[in-house]
């Protein structure tokens, strides 16, 4: 029998949590403007090729002509069409590649999983602010302010398990935006001398973190900054307003919760994976313990002639869940040298082309540790991206702020520069994710403002 991997118990969650399945209903529904435009986009434009036609601006926005044909069929507005393909790309649904698009693994799996549905809504939550962005003309480092205190809001609304009176959450939001600045031990000074622009404040919305500077004179007020991130909060479902109090929804409770407990939800028991498709069978050992898996993959492959369960190894490889992807390749080291025509075959596709010369490098005698040295700089970059895309998915927020030391990159700012470079369609949902799980205010602010302008394209 295939021994089991330690576990730690999972956390109970509140009481009165709703089950997982009306979670995701729920948040099927808050998504369904989303999904149906990513619907239409992957069955009208170039169906059966997988790829979906945008503006070739390489930000993934559609075009004119596209946004007013899907207008029509739909029977929207292009303006609502944009802001649902928008919250599409954000949720994961619609992944970027250049001057086109193609559909994500969260909407393949949209209907059959409802993990897949809950991360994509957790993907819209962590970027609200992305989503939403800061009141235009506003001081951009009260904006990121503000981004950087609503952990701490959020997590006041969870506790409280009921409606909070908006005064209540400014006087919490006044105190935490004290505490970050007294962190920083910044002194206050008079108005800067030239005025944020409006395209610096919007920016600033998306950057989390701490502020660069004490607010000037013409700092926004709290309260109407207090009132945009409710409303972009309340706009992605995680909460309600009315009557001046604010209540967390039941989906943004458990989302807060999660946040707060950082579950890490157990894999089910690997028994039976033998007989499972190869996507199916690494699901199942995804968080078995590597000798476990190997065994498990052993024992997969020997049930199985081994080119056809090559074939479908890669085929898994190939998806959009970028774990699967890594795991696929730890199961080809086990095939070992029958694998080789394959992976080699694979070389040319830039997904797989960092994985499939690591598996080639080590297959030809390199040390496992010093194989890495075989990746140019971007193709490093790539796998940097792709790793934390799955880490993000799967992981637990500690484990994507430790990744950060697998970068080539010697500083932060060089690793963003070339992240945002490498074009990674999951670059934004997995700048977010950082963000949103990095300790370090400052730091937490670069990454997201990097987020935001991989998102519109900006620099």
């Amino acid at each position: 029998m295939t021994p089991r991997p330690s576990r730690r118990p999972a956390p109970r969650p509140p009481e009165g949590t709703p089950a997982p399945a009306e979670l995701a209903r729920t948040a099927r529904a808050q998504l369904a403007g989303a999904v149906r435009v990513a619907r239409w986009a992957d069955a009208a434009l170039n169906p059966g090729r997988g790829r979906i036609g945008a503006a070739p601006d390489d930000k993934g926005t559609l075009s004119d002509a596209t946004a007013l044909r899907a207008a029509g069929e739909l029977g929207l507005t292009p303006a609502q069409v944009r802001a649902d393909w928008d919250t599409a790309r954000l949720a994961g649904l619609i992944e970027v590649h250049g001057d086109s698009a193609r559909p994500g693994w969260r909407l393949r799996a949209w209907d059959r999983d409802d993990s897949a549905v809950l991360r994509g809504w957790v993907a819209l939550f962590d970027a609200w602010s992305i989503a939403h962005p800061g009141p235009d003309g506003r001081e951009p480092a009260a904006v990121a302010e503000v981004v950087s205190a609503m952990p701490q809001v959020l997590s006041f609304l969870q506790l409280s398990a009921g409606p909070v009176p908006v005064e209540q959450l400014l006087d919490l939001l006044e105190q935490r935006v004290t505490e970050l600045r007294t962190e920083r031990c910044e002194v206050p000074y008079g108005p800067r001398a030239e005025p944020a622009s409006a395209d610096e404040a919007a920016a600033a919305a998306g950057t989390g973190g701490g502020a660069d500077a004490e607010p000037g004179a013409d700092e926004a007020p709290l309260p109407v900054l207090l009132d945009w991130a409710l409303g972009a909060l309340a706009a992605v479902g995680a909460l309600t307003c009315a009557d001046g109090h604010a209540e967390l929804t039941p989906l943004g409770s458990w989302a807060v919760w999660v946040k707060l407990e950082q579950i890490c939800v157990a894999a089910q028991s690997p028994a039976g994976n033998i007989e499972q498709s190869a996507e199916d069978m690494l699901r199942g050992c995804a968080r078995l313990r590597p000798n476990a898996a190997r065994a498990e993959y052993r024992a997969w492959l020997a049930a199985r002639p081994v080119g056809s369960a090559v074939t479908e190894l890669i085929e898994a490889a190939r998806g959009e869940d970028a774990l699967l992807r890594g795991l696929a390749f730890e199961a080809l080291r086990v095939v070992g040298a029958p694998a080789e025509p394959d992976v080699r075959a694979v070389v040319t596709e830039t997904p797989l082309r960092p994985y499939a010369l690591l598996w080639l490098a080590e297959h030809d005698g390199h040390d496992p540790e010093d194989a890495h040295e075989v990746l140019t700089r971007e193709e490093a970059t790539w796998l940097w991206v792709d790793t934390a895309a799955a880490v993000a998915d799967h992981g637990e927020a500690p484990l994507l702020v430790r990744h950060l030391e697998a970068a080539v990159q010697p500083t932060v700012p060089a690793l963003l520069e070339e992240v945002r470079a490498v074009g990674h369609p999951r670059t934004v949902q997995v700048l977010v994710a950082l963000a949103a799980a990095h300790p370090d205010p400052a730091l937490a602010k670069a990454v997201r403002r990097a987020a935001f302008q991989v998102h519109t394209g900006g620099s």
